[in-house]
């Protein structure tokens, strides 16, 4: 890809391919280090570590660009052991032959303590260079050795400008309907990556072998989307395929990160969510980025009202209320989500009146 971005994929990709190798190693041991977070989401030693060497990267490379992480330290700090765990897998890379060319690794543990705190104590800007990462996408299934995803995207002035999503264990072949537990049977894993207005490639995790994404075209319409995760309105999702005569859940995936870059495969077309509750909002680690694999192959991403999404709200997307994401059949979709959405309040309200 010919870009003004190649030193930003360069290093970009060189960190993901060691932080996928990071998290592999780990991948089949029964105790992963997970905890409990605020919101009882799990994260485990590979999610600090990961976060720890990505912004380690970033920061050696563009020491002026902020840095924005889902992680901060504050369970480190407050346990030993843990912190010696993390600092203990960095240290298992930090003598591979590749580790120099490939990234950047913290110096110590305050230092690695101190560089997940940047990008937990940051939000994305509306102006200027903001690098934002989430370690492991997907740790619910990454602890059950399941599909999951390392995202790095940068935003230049609140914009979605380079994406980088590396898949260690999604086969570069996969097929439709992808599963969770549909893990590469090769163990090579993917990159993928896009720049805005210049498309977007897959590429082996390992291999310099990138091949761009087409510009697919909407035929019957195919879902990616998650019956497993909690957030969502009771039952609107099926009402939606059922309107839309599709099959519920098509491509059923817990990660966001993945679900996006499931649609630049083409494995499906559409992606829809609905929250349960209007104050609930999107992580923008979990689509930065990765949303823009989608839009380079073609497709069009709205919130449930059709507004533009706005990366630079904070770290929760408050500007925006779930997704709507299709290609040419956008508008039909928005307003299939619109009615289905609307219907089931006014069940909801009767049932409570």
């Amino acid at each position: 890809m010919n870009s003004p971005y190649a030193k930003e994929l360069s290093v970009a990709i060189g960190a993901l391919q060691k932080a996928a190798q990071l998290s592999q190693s780990i991948v089949s041991e029964k105790d992963k280090g997970a905890i409990e977070k605020d919101d009882l989401s799990p994260v485990t030693v590979a999610d600090f570590a990961v976060q720890a060497l990505l912004t380690a990267t970033i920061k050696n490379a563009f020491p002026e660009d902020k840095v924005v992480g889902e992680e901060d330290a504050s369970d480190l700090r407050q346990n030993s052991v843990l912190m010696e765990r993390v600092w203990q897998l960095l240290e298992g890379v930090a003598g591979d032959g590749d580790t120099v060319s490939l990234c950047k690794l913290p110096e110590s543990r305050e230092q690695m303590c101190d560089l997940i705190d940047e990008c937990g104590a940051s939000s994305p800007s509306a102006t200027g260079r903001t690098w934002v990462f989430d370690p492991i996408d997907g740790t619910k299934t990454y602890l059950l050795g399941q599909l999951y995803a390392i995202n790095t995207a940068l935003l230049v002035d609140g914009e979605q400008i380079v994406g980088i999503v590396g898949a260690p264990n999604l086969s570069i072949d996969a097929k439709a309907p992808l599963k969770n537990e549909d893990i590469d049977p090769k163990g090579e894993g993917c990159i993928f990556f896009a720049v805005k207005g210049h498309g977007a490639y897959i590429r082996p995790l390992k291999t310099d072998q990138p091949r761009r994404l087409p510009l697919y075209t909407n035929n019957d319409i195919s879902l990616v989307t998650s019956s497993t995760v909690n957030s969502a309105l009771f039952r609107v999702h099926e009402n939606v395929a059922s309107r839309l005569n599709t099959a519920y859940p098509g491509n059923d995936l817990l990660p966001w990160v993945l679900r996006w870059a499931v649609l630049a495969m083409g494995l499906g077309n559409t992606t829809v969510w609905v929250y349960r509750r209007p104050d609930r909002y999107a992580k923008v680690w979990d689509h930065a980025g990765a949303m823009l694999l989608f839009e380079e192959t073609g497709g069009k991403i709205t919130d449930v009202w059709g507004r533009k999404i706005n990366l630079a709200a904070g770290r929760m997307m408050s500007a925006n209320f779930g997704f709507v994401g299709a290609r040419e059949e956008h508008e039909r979709v928005l307003q299939v989500v619109k009615e289905a959405y609307s219907e089931q309040i006014k069940l909801r309200t009767n049932m409570h009146a």
